[in-house]
């Protein structure tokens, strides 16, 4: 009998087409396509103890925006089972793939069991997807066996291969944590070894076929094949430092809505997301809380949503600048906000209702003070936490005052490694420690020279680890006596089989803030 682990192996060795094996028998329909429907590949994502979201899109032309397919709806079958083989079902059903909505499918399987793995699979017509695993969350508020996940986030198509997501296959994950940047709108960086092709997404169609692109790369199908994804975004799945309803580039704020719209739909339509995350022009309600049993809650923010405008910015633009903080009085506005009102107060009252033994805020940038000016003074960057330091100081208090145990924060968009201590107070070396902090690296997207990092770590002592040099991920197992975390490090993203290795290992012990080196 395939194991899980071998299942997994094959799928990071061999590539998700090869690796999968085993393709349903051909339903009645007598629908025939051009080419592999599937092309896209299959996702689940969102488990809970009892069921699982399901995603595909049919494309047989990956390269248009309608995938190569009429306006009309499709009718899609999916099955879920026991086993690998298919042959002990336990859910199934048919949904139907509308043009409306680029012909994905996102269906939300009920009535499974909690803490164990199922296969499913789709059929439409006379083609049939790969066969991929995913599992359920243990039941609420039971003991949890321990729990291994990977976070990544940052991949920029043109700047390397996906190769990470071969090694975080290879780890046997119980599910993956991406935390923004899933596509970027931009052409940029060094050495790039493939191309987008086409100008900078504005429309729908240009946001459907990018999505479509970066869905080509064989190492990330086969992630997403592998086991359940939570996720949220950054700025590029829309626009390089967009804040609510301002881009960096003086766009009026009506036709950038109308590309938020765009962009935030597209995202849906190629995401293993739930129902209730369906946008409505340009919103959709991404932030959410999952359970893991009585070890572990998610929470997944979103700081781009809802975020006041960055402050002092640079001459007639908007988005990010680095501001000496002494000069900037707005920074330091009370009212300022990266989460907005209401989602500051939903996460206040899903902290203060949890019973998970760990509390893991997994959100999309550095949430740790990070003076960028060596010597006397501060310099700021204002499109992370340190452009809303009142924001950080409230989230901060609810830690302490509410008395959270054991929280993590989980980061990415720096395109480095980060391991830091939060606190109240980061002026003061002595301020006790909060919570423990983790950045992944980027799988691809390049990042500033190491040497510029180096000179700022000494003004920065609750930072004790910040490497620029790798692309990545982080590899987490928990338990509940201990979090351990790995910071996997790629050899290269020049190649599709590049070698990873783990740069550093920390742990954070049960009832003890502040990770610990190993």
């Amino acid at each position: 009998m395939t194991t899980r682990r071998g299942f997994l192996h094959a799928l990071g060795a061999a590539g998700l087409a090869r690796a999968l094996p085993g393709r349903a028998r051909d339903i009645a329909a007598p629908m025939r396509f051009s080419a592999d429907p599937f092309a896209l590949g299959i996702a689940s994502g969102y488990p809970s103890p009892r069921g699982v979201v399901l995603w595909t899109r049919l494309a047989p032309d990956p390269t248009r925006a309608d995938g190569g397919l009429d306006p009309l709806a499709i009718p899609v079958r999916w099955e879920v089972a026991a086993n690998e083989a298919m042959t002990k079902l336990v859910a199934r059903g048919v949904t139907e793939a509308s043009p409306a909505w680029a012909h994905s499918v996102h269906v939300e399987v009920d009535g499974l069991e909690p803490a164990r793995g199922y296969w499913y699979r789709f059929t439409a017509g006379e083609a049939a997807s790969p066969i991929g695993r995913t599992r359920t969350a243990p039941r609420a508020h039971a003991p949890a066996p321990p729990l291994r996940f990977a976070f990544a986030s940052c991949q920029h198509y043109e700047q390397g291969w996906f190769s990470a997501y071969r090694h975080i296959v290879a780890d046997d994950p119980d599910l993956i944590a991406f935390l923004g940047d899933y596509i970027y709108e931009s052409s940029w960086g060094r050495r790039r070894v493939r191309w987008h092709g086409a100008r900078e997404p504005a429309t729908l169609d240009d946001y459907r076929v990018r999505h479509a692109l970066y869905k080509g790369d064989a190492a990330l199908r086969a992630a997403h094949a592998a086991c359940p994804w939570i996720m949220t975004w950054d700025d590029h799945e829309v626009d390089n430092d967009y804040a609510d309803d301002r881009p960096e580039d003086g766009l009026a704020r009506e036709l950038f809505l109308v590309r938020r719209a765009a962009a935030y739909r597209a995202y849906y339509e190629h995401m293993p997301l739930p129902e209730r995350m369906r946008p409505a022009g340009a919103r959709l309600p991404l932030y959410t809380a999952l359970d893991w049993g009585s070890l572990a809650r998610f929470y997944l923010l979103d700081d781009r949503q809802y975020r006041s405008h960055q402050v002092c910015p640079r001459p007639r633009r908007g988005g990010s600048n680095t501001v000496d903080v002494a000069a900037c009085r707005e920074l330091l506005d009370p009212r300022r906000t990266i989460l907005g009102t209401a989602q500051e107060r939903w996460l206040e009252a899903a902290l203060g209702e949890s019973h998970a033994a760990w509390n893991l805020i997994a959100q999309s940038t550095l949430m740790a003070q990070l003076d960028q000016l060596p010597g006397p003074g501060r310099r700021a960057w204002t499109d992370g936490w340190d452009g809303y330091p009142a924001a950080r100081r409230r989230l901060l208090d609810i830690l302490v005052e509410r008395g959270i145990t054991n929280p993590v924060v989980l980061g990415g968009d720096m395109h480095m490694f980060y391991v830091a201590e939060l606190k109240r107070d980061f002026d003061d070396p002595a301020a006790p420690v909060v919570a423990s902090e983790f950045v992944a690296s980027s799988i691809t997207a390049q990042a500033m020279p190491q040497e510029a990092i180096e000179r700022i770590l000494p003004d920065n002592p609750h930072i004790l680890l910040g490497d620029a040099r790798y692309r990545g991920y982080v590899r987490i197992e928990l338990t509940r006596e201990r979090l351990r975390a790995d910071l996997r490090a790629m050899r290269s993203v020049a190649s599709e089989d590049a070698g990873c290795d783990t740069l550093a290992s920390f742990v954070v012990d049960d009832g003890r803030p502040g990770p610990r080196r190993i």
